[in-house]
């Protein structure tokens, strides 16, 4: 296998890793609103993220950016539980704008958190050289984008096999699926390092 599909496997593992299944949930949230009519808006946030993912991944394999593991690892559950609570919030068209443009920065922001939780796996597997980092890095991204894509189209289905086999409606759905994600992510909070790393006083 060449290097170029190690990297993208890589990628793809660490998505559909069943062990490590953050990332799931976090697609699971931020598609849980969407159609397949909604296509272009979804890919945009998917890619938004994959984008705050690999610049996270460049900060910290080049040294600039190094954050506690044990904050980055409670921050990511806590950016899905938001990404599922925000669901609740009906979407008033008059602040579409404003509300998409917000969804958009979270989105971005969140990227860089889950893509620094994987920053210290990924050093490590990189060659030492600063010129041959570049290339995996984007290989590897290229994999997360593919596995991020099957897994919003894996959503999309489900929510449309609902809306039109089941007759749900779009909300109750979008609520049933962000309510199981809220459901999935308190205990890994409640449950997190983090609060037993620092003394609280």
């Amino acid at each position: 296998m060449s290097s170029f599909w190690i990297y993208v496997e890589i990628g793809l593992k660490h998505v559909l890793d069943s062990n490590a299944y953050d990332h799931i949930l976090f697609l699971m949230a931020l598609s849980a609103t969407h159609t397949f009519k909604e296509w272009k808006k979804l890919l945009l946030l998917i890619t938004i993220f994959t984008i705050g993912h690999t610049f996270a991944l460049v900060l910290s394999v080049y040294n600039v950016l190094n954050i506690l593991e044990s904050l980055v690892e409670f921050l990511i559950p806590i950016t899905i539980l938001v990404t599922a609570v925000l669901n609740f919030v009906p979407n008033k068209k008059s602040k579409k704008k404003g509300s998409s443009a917000a969804v958009a920065t979270l989105t971005l922001f969140f990227g860089l958190i889950h893509g620094l939780g994987f920053s210290n796996y990924f050093k490590a597997i990189l060659p030492g050289n600063a010129s041959e980092k570049v290339k995996p890095l984007f290989e590897f991204s290229l994999g997360i984008e593919a596995a991020q894509l099957a897994v919003v189209l894996s959503i999309l289905a489900l929510s449309y096999i609902a809306q039109t086999i089941f007759k749900v409606s779009k909300r109750d759905f979008t609520i049933v699926v962000s309510a199981f994600i809220i459901g999935v992510v308190t205990p890994m909070i409640i449950e997190n390092q983090f609060w037993t790393t620092f003394k609280w006083n």
